[in-house]
């Protein structure tokens, strides 16, 4: 299947922006990281705004794009209404900030929104057509990358808005350590799921399409043999196993400092990691026929 780019960059970044806007409100009941709430808020609504705006590139007439919001078992509707919620609770937390502090119920909620809108947004990718993306790992993994991405992004805003000194990355060390493992352990997951995923698709001996004369069925296995480099190098060892690695030398640190290198490097390999991932996903996301 052909890169789609616009939703690559739909995917990542709504993850970030979720991920972000859940560490901040994660933070907000730790009562942590006060300083660096509304930096990240306007960073979460300006990165759910622009994925919002790349997925209408992956429309010839996005005006038919509201033909579908009538139908509620709908990938893309439930998606709508997640970013919906999600957005009418940004608006929410920014009055309230504005007046003081985000309350503990309004940041449970936030948070388990959050959660929510990366579930639906990756499961509206898991179909039993495409054999290779039908699976929870999937999910998981996308989970996994907003884990890393929020407390990353959140300790590095911290950092650099004078936080106290006892609270070095805004007190997100401990959970940006725990989402670089469970990124780790979920990517390489959703990596092997993958690479053996060629055993799923249909074997088709000769086939014919007359719109397509000059195609055979796809050699699914060479396909599959050929994203290792991505999956293993890309993913695995840039997008997980460096943020995790990136992140405890962080949370080693005795200030923030620590947060505005390591922090950094951490935020960059993850978002290079869900890039390579994802390009993948696509380079073996065939049919379950597999013709071309």
């Amino acid at each position: 299947m052909e890169l789609q780019w616009p939703l690559i960059l739909f995917t990542t970044l709504v993850a970030w922006s979720a991920g972000l806007f859940g560490t901040q409100s994660l933070a907000t009941l730790l009562g942590r990281g006060e300083r660096a709430q509304m930096p990240s808020l306007a960073a979460s609504v300006v990165l759910l705004a622009v994925g919002g705006v790349a997925v209408f590139f992956h429309l010839e007439h996005w005006e038919r794009i509201f033909n579908g919001f009538g139908h509620l078992t709908s990938g893309i509707t439930q998606e709508l209404i997640a970013i919906v919620a999600v957005v009418a609770l940004m608006v929410a937390c920014f009055a309230l900030l504005r007046k003081g502090a985000v309350p503990k119920w309004l940041a449970a909620v936030s948070l388990a929104a959050s959660v929510a809108l990366i579930v639906v947004m990756a499961h509206s990718y898991t179909m039993p057509a495409r054999p290779a993306w039908n699976s929870v790992l999937w999910i998981l993994a996308v989970l996994g990358e907003a884990c890393v991405l929020g407390p990353a992004s959140f300790a590095l805003i911290s950092s650099r808005t004078a936080e106290d000194r006892t609270q070095p990355g805004g007190g997100m060390g401990f959970p940006a350590v725990i989402g670089g493992i469970v990124n780790a352990l979920a990517t390489i997951a959703f990596a092997l799921h993958l690479q053996f995923s060629a055993s799923s698709f249909a074997q088709v001996g000769y086939h014919f399409d007359p719109t397509h004369p000059a195609n055979g069925p796809m050699d699914i296995a060479a396909i599959v043999g050929d994203q290792a480099p991505l999956l293993w190098i890309g993913a695995v060892v840039v997008g997980a196993l460096a943020p995790l690695a990136a992140c405890l030398v962080a949370k080693r640190g005795a200030d923030g400092a620590a947060w505005k290198i390591w922090g950094s490097i951490a935020l960059v390999a993850t978002l290079a990691g869900a890039i390579c991932l994802r390009v993948a996903f696509y380079n073996v996301g065939a049919s379950v026929f597999m013709f071309y």
